[in-house]
């Protein structure tokens, strides 16, 4: 167990934070929805992951107030492209501003609106197994929908990365049938019996799921 303390050692001798990250970050920490941004050591581990992977194009669903897609798209050479999803113009507004002021404007395609429709569009439009990778992190009822989009765009060799896969150790609570709770079970569910990706829930942050398809 990662006491505060801890914690607090791992992320001095581990975060490469840019300036732009951190203000970004601790504005969002401030906020009533701190808890929809991503830990700091998590977007690093996810930046890394695509390093290793060679990642040049992928898709993020749920960007909020852009901290993920910074790592993200740091991660990236000069060329990649990350198309970004959300259905919340304001909050993606002050994202579009860091993004700019990263130097990383060029790299990102925001698409405000339905993520679900927009991910059928690039099926639609002949992107299926065009993409190296998705990071799923929006409304947790539409996991499943989202992973299955995934699966799709993502060629074989593709990575997929979802969020809050332990959910606040909610999956865990007996007596909590909330919707969003029970919307990650099932995700969990679904991803572990699926014989199409090998698996694995990574215990940083809220809980990292990561799928690798064959």
């Amino acid at each position: 167990m990662i006491d505060k303390e801890l914690l607090a050692y791992l992320r001095h001798v581990s975060l490469r934070e840019t300036e732009i990250m951190v203000a970004n970050r601790r504005t969002t920490a401030a906020e009533a929805n701190a808890d929809l941004q991503v830990d700091p050591e998590q977007g690093q581990f996810m930046a890394l992951l695509l390093k290793l992977a060679g990642a040049r194009r992928g898709i993020e669903i749920g960007v909020y107030a852009g901290y993920s897609s910074l790592w993200i798209a740091q991660s990236l050479p000069a060329e990649g492209r990350l198309l970004a999803c959300d259905n919340d113009p304001e909050i993606t507004e002050r994202a579009r501003r860091d993004w700019a002021a990263a130097g990383l404007a060029d790299r990102i395609e925001l698409k405000l609106g339905d993520a679900l429709a927009t991910l059928d569009a690039e099926v639609a439009a002949g992107m299926a197994g065009a993409y190296d990778f998705v990071f799923i992190d929006a409304d947790k009822a539409g996991y499943i929908d989202y992973y299955e989009r995934a699966l799709a765009l993502v060629h074989a060799g593709g990575l997929i990365m979802a969020d809050n896969s332990l959910w606040h150790g909610r999956v865990i609570d007996p007596d909590d049938e909330s919707t969003d709770t029970q919307a990650i079970r099932a995700f969990n569910r679904h991803v572990h019996a699926d014989d199409r990706v090998d698996m694995s829930l990574i215990p940083i942050g809220d809980g990292l799921t990561l799928a690798y398809k064959r």
